[in-house]
């Protein structure tokens, strides 16, 4: 039975959310998280060493406090999972109260992480916590990369930096009970995949690039070439399911179509795997990629994307996860509905999980 500390706590689907065996990476470091009743048991995989924690409702509020450590001891890695771990099992509230010393974790205070609120309490908030770029980003820090303007087709815009190499976001979907990782494409590895999702029938009516392979290559190495783009495949547990073309505003063809800002970031998508394309998987790869865009340079305030205007059920998603249907208007190939993500939006309203996630995949305070 549970205690009576969790007696105002609404419990949907509590069996299935106890079972689960969370997963984070704080720092590109591997740690599994345990939940029984009120307890968090968190295993570093690297050392083998195990904290616990509890993690109660105190007056209306969720407090996270240290119960045991070897030596009475934890690192910021670990506190870092934990309060992942906090958010996920209660994704609708907006603080964790931490029962830890000021004088504890400098460096956690600096970054933003833990904060001390009006009544002298250690908290964390969750639209601070998940712009923490060391969770999930793999670059694993905030260095920006300095402004330097240059001109590209007579466009003015930021210089832009190197692409990243390999891996460059993973995340845990409680949901799924699997790892959503973003990486580069590898154009010798992926090339026959991609050109198998290009020719589905219901990617090409999108995107309407069928081809042969040879075609395909040349596609994905003028991607390679161009300073302003960035293409990515989403894995499953390591097993591709889908692609992404990141895009630099300024500098695309959606710039003469608004006022593009310097760090406006955009994005088009295929899911090649038609077994992926459903509700539960959309919940998961959409709020991941804003919120890479987000992670991957803080000074992008706005994410933008221009869907075909019949494309209906990716309007839909895209409403769901905070993306506002701005106007319509004509490119050469298509008529588009412009919409954009405010950061604000995205991280004052957590829509790092979706509304209709929280309902039913998660515990809530009532």
């Amino acid at each position: 039975m549970k205690s009576n500390l969790l007696n105002n706590f609404s419990l949907i689907d509590d069996r299935m959310i106890d079972r689960m065996n969370l997963q984070s990476y704080p720092d590109q470091i591997y740690c599994t998280i345990r939940r029984d009743d009120q307890r968090l048991y968190v295993c570093h995989c690297d050392n083998e060493q195990q904290s616990v924690w509890s993690l109660q409702n105190v007056n209306g509020q969720l407090e996270l406090r240290l119960v045991a450590a070897v030596n009475n001891q934890t690192s910021a890695t670990e506190l870092l999972a934990v309060i992942e771990a906090s958010f996920t099992y209660y994704p609708s509230q907006k603080i964790v109260m931490l029962a830890v010393e000021q004088s504890q974790f400098p460096e956690l205070f600096m970054s933003g992480v833990l904060t001390v609120n009006d009544d002298n309490r250690v908290v964390v908030y969750a639209e601070m916590f998940w712009q923490q770029a060391r969770l999930w980003h793999q670059r694993g820090n905030d260095t920006v990369f300095p402004v330097r303007y240059i001109f590209s087709q007579e466009r003015r815009h930021p210089q832009r930096p190197p692409k990243s190499q390999g891996v460059v976001y993973q995340r845990f979907i409680s949901w799924l009970d699997s790892t959503l990782i973003f990486r580069r494409v590898d154009i010798d590895a992926d090339l026959q995949r991609f050109n198998r999702w290009m020719n589905d029938p219901v990617v090409a009516a999108f995107w309407q690039e069928t081809g042969d392979m040879q075609k395909h290559r040349d596609y994905l190495q003028a991607i390679d070439a161009d300073p302003h783009m960035l293409n990515l495949i989403a894995c499953l547990d390591e097993k591709p399911f889908g692609y992404f073309e990141i895009y630099w505003a300024k500098e695309d063809r959606i710039a003469p179509f608004y006022d593009a800002d310097d760090f406006d970031r955009g994005w088009h998508v295929l899911i090649g795997e038609p077994q992926m394309r459903g509700k539960p998987f959309v919940t998961a790869w959409l709020p991941s990629i804003s919120h890479y865009l987000f992670l991957d340079d803080c000074r992008t305030q706005r994410i933008v994307i221009e869907p075909r205007v019949d494309n209906h059920k990716m309007m839909r998603n895209l409403a769901h996860g905070g993306y506002a249907n701005l106007k319509e208007f004509d490119f050469p190939h298509k008529r588009a509905a412009l919409h954009m993500l405010l950061r604000e939006r995205f991280f004052s309203e957590q829509l790092w999980v979706p509304r209709s996630t929280v309902t039913a995949h998660s515990l809530s305070l009532s």
